[in-house]
């Protein structure tokens, strides 16, 4: 185990020794006879807690102890005076210094605080290390994980905001393509202005144009006012393309246009209108496949793919799975305002063998429906198993064979519970003891 440092300071040399005596057998001592001196080691060195004398020769005690608290407020500082001046000790502990002893003192007692200062020291560095370690656990704006994948993507996310230029983010539906957008967004110079949704898949191409450019009164049939388009309203901003695989190929070329030039017409006005944009677009799909089909623009793929971000789907990153479900659990309690729910091991064990197609989303809407429905507080192995099962592929699978695959787990879950007593398993499953068993050995044979 490494020693503590500690830096004596001290004007008399008897004083100086008398320390380092006392004290090098448990600690490394570092000595200094002026106030210059122990700036000096003070900033060569690491120091864990300094015995400071008030009366020093070229500089005033307290002043020595502001600049020290104010280089460094986690080095302990304990103030040592041979006068006994009650006001100048307030004034110490005020400033920041650990104790206040006096001279002459007992070797003893000294080492006594000492030893409380440097207590005071290591839990205040473990509870900065606990808060570091939470944190990094936190959501990342509203993003659940500590995968490496997430870890890197929530780098990258920061990289990527503190520059204007376009992102493409592609993943699978669920996988929060929208949450990085606004992740994005959030932590760009341009977080103060809007950002603006544009929902490709929700906008009939018929309307996407005046959706986005706006349109003046008497544009069209049913126009009968002046409304301001997406873009305009975004000026300064972000504005997020979600599902941009679903932009009609005509809209693909103006939007182009638009990236380009920064400028677009109203429906109904020749007035150019310049806006200052930064565009992120998503999409559930490969637009490389689109590309190759004729479905998507690819100048346009390459002039959104400056900054490409590839989304992992929930399977490729298991180990977030508990973070996810505690992530939700509380937020349902906080919206509902009920106890929040936790998970058994065995029901976890479930969750996390699951593939969940719906990724991030799925697990959302299941724990939304597991809080509803269930009124225990932790959730067990039979409120998640008939959920999970009814929701994995059985592309392969015929009916019977999907029953059989829950049963069977159900009756070794049950069979766990009570030991591998056979007739408690009977009477709990509600079927005779014959029948467990004629089960038990079709499940397998070998028992």
């Amino acid at each position: 185990m490494n020693k503590a440092t500690i830096l004596v300071v001290d004007d008399e040399r008897g004083i100086r020794q008398s320390f380092n005596m006392a004290l090098k057998d448990e600690y490394h001592v570092l000595l200094a006879g002026t106030g210059e001196k122990a700036i000096d080691i003070f900033q060569k060195n690491p120091i864990d807690l300094i015995l400071l004398d008030i009366l020093l020769p070229d500089i005033d005690g307290i002043d020595l102890l502001k600049k020290l608290k104010h280089t460094d407020p986690n080095t302990e500082i304990i103030m040592v005076t041979a006068v006994n001046d009650l006001q100048t000790a307030v004034m110490a502990i005020k400033l920041g210094a650990y104790e206040y002893i006096i001279k002459p003192f007992i070797v003893d007692d000294v080492l006594t605080v000492i030893g409380r200062a440097l207590e005071k020291r290591r839990l205040v560095r473990q509870v900065a290390y606990l808060r570091n370690e939470l944190e990094r656990y936190q959501p990342f704006e509203k993003m659940i994980g500590k995968d490496k994948k997430m870890r890197s993507i929530f780098e990258l996310i920061s990289t990527v905001s503190q520059s204007d230029g376009t992102v493409l983010i592609q993943g699978k539906s669920g996988t929060g393509k929208e949450l990085v957008a606004r992740a994005i967004h959030n932590l760009s110079p341009r977080k103060s202005q809007p950002f603006v949704v544009i929902n490709c898949a929700a906008i009939p191409p018929t309307l996407m144009e005046s959706e986005l450019f706006g349109y003046n009164k008497g544009a069209f049939t049913g126009a009968a006012s002046t409304n301001m388009g997406k873009l305009e309203i975004a000026d300064k901003g972000t504005v997020f393309f979600d599902d941009i695989d679903s932009l009609d190929i005509n809209m693909q070329a103006k939007l182009l246009r638009i990236i380009q030039e920064k400028e677009f017409q109203r429906l109904g006005n020749t007035r150019l209108i310049k806006a200052d944009l930064r565009f992120v677009a998503a999409s559930n799909k490969d637009i490389s496949d689109l590309i190759l089909h004729g479905e998507f623009r690819e100048d346009l793929f390459y002039r959104l793919n400056v900054f490409p971000i590839k989304l992992p789907p929930l399977r490729e990153r298991m180990g977030d799975i508990p973070l996810l479900l505690n992530h939700f659990f509380k937020l349902y309690a906080k919206k509902s305002g009920r106890p929040q729910k936790t998970v058994s091991e065995k029901a976890l064990k479930v969750l996390m063998e699951y593939d969940w197609p719906g990724n991030v989303r799925e697990v959302q809407n299941i724990v939304e429906r597991l809080c509803t429905i269930k009124q225990n507080s932790v959730i067990q192995f039979k409120d998640v198993a008939t959920l999970i099962i009814s929701k994995k592929k059985i592309t392969d699978s015929s009916l019977k064979e999907a029953v059989s695959s829950f049963e069977k787990q159900y009756i070794a879950e049950v069979l766990e519970m009570v030991n591998g007593n056979r007739k408690k398993a009977s009477e709990k499953l509600g079927i005779h003891r014959n029948t467990l068993l004629s089960k038990i050995h079709e499940y397998d044979p070998h028992i």
